[in-house]
């Protein structure tokens, strides 16, 4: 019964049953061509409404995303807001303590706004740069090089590139 000749003739039958078992498999049949565009429409209306999905999603998203931003602005300027009506509660006051406190107010503002990244362009005495400069006026000055600015009008807020306004500039004209 134990006789090792059997036992290695039965292993030898049981893997050559198991591999012929594999082989011996059914192979699913192709697909028919009808089958195959049946199965590439149904892949295609689920791409298209995964696509819409997401397109509606992100419109949501972005939504969002523009509230938020809008809100947090908002609340960066609330203390130049508040500092303003308390120059106007005290609107009876010293006029130079006034001045004094809008000026601050002033410059509270300005940094809020190179905070948000529109740093203010107000420098003179720069060669003009129609980038970041519109010109206003052309005035003949002899001790200054043609080009330059020579008066801010209206400062500018930005960097090039990423304005919020030129700055508004009266320009040396050329020594003819």
């Amino acid at each position: 019964m134990n006789n090792p000749e059997h036992a290695a003739a039965d292993h030898a039958a049981t893997a050559a049953d198991v591999g012929a078992g594999a082989d011996a498999r059914p192979e699913a049949p192709a697909p028919t061509p009808q089958a195959r565009i049946e199965d590439l429409e149904d892949r295609w209306r689920r791409a298209m409404a995964e696509l819409d999905n997401l397109r509606k999603r992100h419109v949501v998203e972005l939504g969002r995303a523009k509230a938020a931003e809008r809100a947090r602005v908002a609340a960066a300027w609330l203390p130049v807001l508040d500092n303003l009506e308390l120059a106007l509660a005290h609107a009876d006051a010293d006029p130079g303590s006034i001045l004094q406190g809008v000026r601050s107010i002033r410059d509270q503002a300005v940094q809020m706004l190179a905070t948000l990244g529109f740093p203010r362009d107000d420098e003179t005495g720069v060669p003009f740069d129609p980038s970041r400069h519109e010109v206003v006026a052309v005035v003949d000055d002899e001790e200054t090089e043609p080009n330059t600015v020579v008066r801010v009008v209206r400062p500018g807020y930005g960097e090039s590139g990423h304005e919020l306004r030129p700055a508004a500039v009266t320009v040396a004209g050329s020594r003819e």
